[in-house]
């Protein structure tokens, strides 16, 4: 290597390192570190990466080249082109039809590589959907059309239409992912600028159309028009539709009874909100994915207090991570319980005491005014001490408050029922798991 070339590199980890310093470090893992440089093809206005697959590289040219060439600049007053290819060992063997295919995809869609099913954590409240988005990206236009996926914010739909796309792109597929705000955008602008033409070449000739939050198609006429004829369009001609939303076909206000109609026409699948046992494996997975280390204590104290957005939930193990490493800390379970207080205390705010005695109503078969009544039984005690732990530990409500509110002596009682229910939870396994799960239910609601 020669010192031109050793300067050439040089200045590369110069500007990975300026890069690293303005991005996540999960993001400079997960993808800036996949880059190669390619010093052979290089030049002083090109600056060419290499990468192991069109998923990385699809991502990073999308996400980072920009950043990329603007640092550039800043060092050395030029700003150069900056190209991610595909490592020569990935291309070998692989028709070139193929190649152009995949680099048509590249410049038609935006797909997460990280979303993938092997990434997806599966549970009863997400089995179904997760069975139909896989069966159709073996099969795309063949088991079902359309899919429609839907469920509340954070829960996963974005992740498994992405893992659709993902997968049958590796087989060649020409994938079209877009929320509807950017359909609508893209129609908008198209239309204003007499280019309709380009706009339906988008968006009709793919081979699986996927589309995030069609519930905001609500009210918008023109736009509902355009996509019910593209919508027929690639139905008729056997191309997959997939489409997700936070509520099924017939309760989205504002959309025409025959988009309502075609929504139908395939397969509906529901996400649930996610069990405890889901939402662990889903942390546990998440920090294994980034290497982060976070101990089973730590574990069930996000998933029982951090309600059901798994979205909230990631970022709150990012955050969590981020802190650790500026901090130079290990992750302990009173350094996780201070990081995330005023996190867990914003979602906290609005619970009520009623809304603790409810939910334990439901769930234990026993009236609220039992719960609140003298009454020695095992099982009204048993519960009413369980709501008197999670009203101290869910509600800022001091003791003497929780006394009043439970029909008890003074503040003592209430200190002594903690006592004994701390005593319990150390002891007995099955009881704690069942605190938590009510816990859970009570900051789901």
């Amino acid at each position: 290597m020669n010192k031109k070339q050793t300067g050439k590199k040089l200045l590369v980890d110069t500007i990975i390192e300026l890069l690293k310093k303005e991005i996540s470090l999960q993001e400079y893992n997960r993808y800036i570190k996949q880059l190669s440089f390619n010093e052979k093809l290089s030049k002083s206005d090109l600056v060419v990466f290499e990468v192991p697959n069109i998923l990385v590289a699809n991502w990073i040219k999308s996400k980072y080249s920009e950043k990329l060439a603007h640092l550039y600049e800043v060092k050395t007053g030029k700003k150069p082109k900056i190209e991610i290819k595909l490592k020569s060992k990935q291309k070998r063997g692989v028709k070139k039809e193929k190649i152009l295919e995949i680099k048509k995809n590249v410049k038609k869609t935006i797909l997460n590589p990280s979303f993938t099913f092997s990434s997806f954590v599966v549970g009863s409240s997400n089995q179904f959907a997760y069975t139909i988005a896989k069966s159709v990206s073996e099969k795309p236009g063949v088991v079902y059309n359309p899919v429609f996926i839907y469920g509340p914010t954070g829960l996963g739909k974005t992740h498994l239409i992405h893992a659709i796309g993902n997968n049958a792109s590796e087989k060649g597929k020409v994938i079209i992912y877009a929320t509807i705000e950017q359909f609508m955008n893209d129609f908008t602008y198209n239309l204003r600028n007499q280019s309709m033409d380009r706009f339906r070449e988008k968006y009709r000739s793919c081979d699986i159309l996927l589309i995030d939050d069609v519930q905001f198609l609500s009210n918008k006429i023109q736009t509902q028009e355009e996509f019910f004829h593209t919508f027929n369009e690639l139905h008729n001609n056997g191309k997959q539709i997939i489409l997700t939303s936070d509520k099924p076909p017939k309760m989205i206000a504002g959309l025409e009874e025959r988009l309502k109609s075609r929504f139908e026409w395939g397969i509906k699948a529901d996400i649930t909100l996610p069990e405890l046992e889901t939402k662990i494996a889903i942390i546990k997975k998440k920090c294994e994915i980034d290497g982060i280390y976070l101990n089973n204590d730590i574990v069930n104290y996000i998933a029982t207090n951090m309600g059901d957005n798994i979205r909230e939930i990631e970022s709150a193990i990012i955050n969590l991570n981020a802190y650790a490493s500026l901090m130079g800390q290990k992750i302990t379970f009173d350094f996780a319980k201070n990081v995330m207080k005023e996190q867990i205390k914003e979602r906290n705010a609005n619970i009520t005491l009623e809304d603790i005695i409810n939910v334990i109503s439901r769930e234990l078969n026993i009236k609220p005014s039992e719960i609140k009544s003298k009454r020695r039984s095992k099982n009204i005690v048993e519960a009413r001490r369980i709501g008197i732990y999670l009203a101290r530990t869910l509600t800022p409500n001091s003791m003497p408050a929780l006394a009043s509110f439970f029909g008890m002596k003074d503040h003592t009682a209430v200190s002594h029922n903690m006592k004994k229910i701390n005593e319990i939870i150390q002891n007995d396994e099955n009881f704690k798991i069942r605190i938590d799960e009510l816990k859970n239910m009570i900051i789901s609601k």
